[in-house]
């Protein structure tokens, strides 16, 4: 896991010292020099229409604002999306790249991009590298699952207008740590005063900045208790409260889960009508199984709620067709299970969203009716996949309960780098 780290030197640092080894960003699978270059992926890929985006990945080093600068200025497209996974870097850096987005009103999310032409399972070596610098567009998949943008990357992340966290990334926060590289040997009353001097200009520099973004003096205020060590993933009620992320429905992507029995997952976290905290759900859908799909929803129960709650779904493509019932309640969660017939698939197929209705009974037999949609964008092309994956494992029909609700939500998105 990378940090950030301000880089002051009371003279010039040797050239190369910074680099003679492998650094703690590459052996968790991020490049030492911050990479931006175009992607292109499948229809829909980065949201309804949307199948080209900026990626912008890798550790913030100290020349990165410029390159950044240089590249945008070529991208006529200032609504392209840019998608980040970032561990940190140089935090000067970040503030500057920030502003740069924030004049270009960009629109920036929390999430990985996969060239296709790598070798599985690293996008950091030097063939894959030379691939995403040599210009023009590169073929590529995106997923927000496990996508993180921390540390510094945050800053430069707040700088854009529009900002999407996902409920399966993470935007992680923690407090600087100052690196004085001196050459002598300067007296150790002179060296405290001029850090203590740099800390305070520090910390100034980004009360400055955040507040200048419009995002709440709170999030100043808990970098402040999270120590360097450490990392702080904000909760998507901290994310909303900031200002950082305000949607009061938020969604990851479709993704592909492998194994014994494959199956399409996608997460949803929905604010409660009447507080601050967020709901999490999820959907599966499984293996075709003796002409039928076995779909699953489970969700955390609303504390508030008495008695049994429903569900239903139903696809724009073709509204009179419906999918649903009574969840199951275990510990805190509520999980439906059934199966649709292929009409069902073929009208959720050729759909933009999944409209869901869900009826809770509440106290005072009063009745909380929620609507919300879910967007299918990619949902096409995951179940091609999905296809070719049952195919290989031969699934054996199994009841679709998780043994444990939510087990690619427990465990909550990594503040440490995943493998790309």
């Amino acid at each position: 896991m990378l940090v950030r780290i301000l880089f002051l030197a009371a003279s010039l640092l040797l050239p190369g010292a910074l680099h003679a080894e492998e650094t703690p960003a590459e052996k968790a699978g991020f490049a030492r020099r911050l990479t931006i270059y175009l992607a292109k992926g499948p229809p829909d890929a980065c949201g309804p229409g949307c199948d080209r985006w900026i990626a912008i990945e890798g550790e913030i080093d100290p020349d990165a604002s410029q390159r950044i600068r240089r590249f945008l200025a070529g991208v006529k497209d200032t609504q392209r999306p840019i998608y980040l996974h970032s561990p940190g870097g140089n935090v000067e850096q970040s503030y500057v790249i920030g502003r740069l987005l924030r004049s270009r009103k960009a629109v920036a999310r929390v999430g990985r991009t996969i060239a296709t032409a790598c070798a599985a399972g690293t996008q950091v070596d030097a063939a894959c590298l030379k691939i995403k610098n040599a210009g023009g567009e590169v073929e590529a998949e995106l997923t927000t699952y496990h996508a993180m943008c921390n540390s510094a990357c945050g800053y430069l992340f707040i700088g854009a207008t529009s900002r999407e966290v996902a409920p399966d990334a993470a935007l992680a926060v923690h407090n600087s740590r100052l690196v004085l590289v001196f050459h002598g040997h300067p007296a150790p009353g002179a060296v405290a005063e001029y850090r203590q001097r740099r800390i305070a200009n520090a910390e100034r520099d980004r009360t400055a900045f955040i507040a200048a973004m419009g995002i709440s003096r709170e999030l100043d205020d808990l970098i402040r208790t999270v120590k360097f060590e450490n990392l702080h993933v904000l909760t998507r009620a901290e994310l909303y409260r900031f200002g950082v992320d305000t949607r009061p429905f938020a969604e990851g992507m479709w993704r592909l889960e492998t194994g014994t029995r494959p199956f399409i997952s996608k997460i949803a976290v929905m604010k409660k009508q009447n507080g601050a905290s967020f709901r999490t759900m999820e959907w599966r859908m499984f293996c075709e199984i003796r002409n039928r799909v076995p779909l699953l929803f489970a969700g955390e129960i609303d504390e508030a709620s008495v008695g049994k709650s429903t569900i239903m779904m139903t696809a724009d493509a073709d509204t009179d067709r419906e999918a649903g019932g009574f969840p199951v309640r275990a510990a805190k969660y509520e999980m439906w299970s059934g199966s649709i017939d292929p009409d069902m698939v073929k009208a959720i197929m050729a759909s933009r969203s999944l409209h869901i209705r869900q009826t809770t009974p509440m106290p005072d037999e009063k009745v909380d009716v929620t609507k919300f949609d879910i967007d299918l964008a990619g949902l096409p092309s995951m179940r091609a996949q999905l296809a070719t994956a049952c195919a290989s494992v031969a699934a054996k029909p199994k009841s679709p309960l998780p043994a444990v609700p939510f087990p690619n939500v427990s465990s909550g998105p990594p503040p440490a780098a995943p493998s790309p």
